[in-house]
């Protein structure tokens, strides 16, 4: 079974075979990959490695965690299983039903964004004012 290996706080210069080379020390590395923006290409500061197996996970994780990794202090954790991405903020991606922002927010609104959802800026002011009676 193979284990995930999250590794934070990269230099801009790591890069993937950087990061394989690294790590392939510690046991068989299927795959190693550094995260970059969309827009620039450049890295976003993190990258993942994947071992065969589990033990080989949980040596890398010991060994390298707060370790110099070109010029900069990492951090090397066990990555946590990915859920569906549809479970962010309680599946309603538009904040609908959350905090939100002005109309949803710390003066009385129960959600939505900018303008939307349920509540108002005055809500907890004046809760009739705004009732069709």
């Amino acid at each position: 079974m193979t284990s995930k290996v999250f590794v934070g706080n990269l230099s801009w210069n790591t890069n993937e075979e950087s990061l394989r080379s690294h790590f392939s020390q510690y046991g068989d590395v299927t795959d190693a990959v550094v995260l970059t923006d969309r827009e620039t290409g450049r890295s976003r500061g993190f990258g993942f490695v994947t071992f065969s197996s589990s033990e080989e996970a949980e040596k890398a994780v010991q060994e390298m965690n707060e370790q110099e990794l070109d010029g900069r202090q990492i951090r090397v954790n066990l990555a946590n299983e990915r859920s569906d991405r549809g479970d962010r903020n309680d599946g309603n991606r538009d904040g609908s039903r959350g905090r939100g922002g002005f109309n949803g927010g710390a003066r009385g609104g129960r959600g939505g964004s900018y303008g939307g959802g349920r509540g108002g800026y005055n809500n907890n002011r004046d809760n009739n004012r705004d009732r069709d009676y």
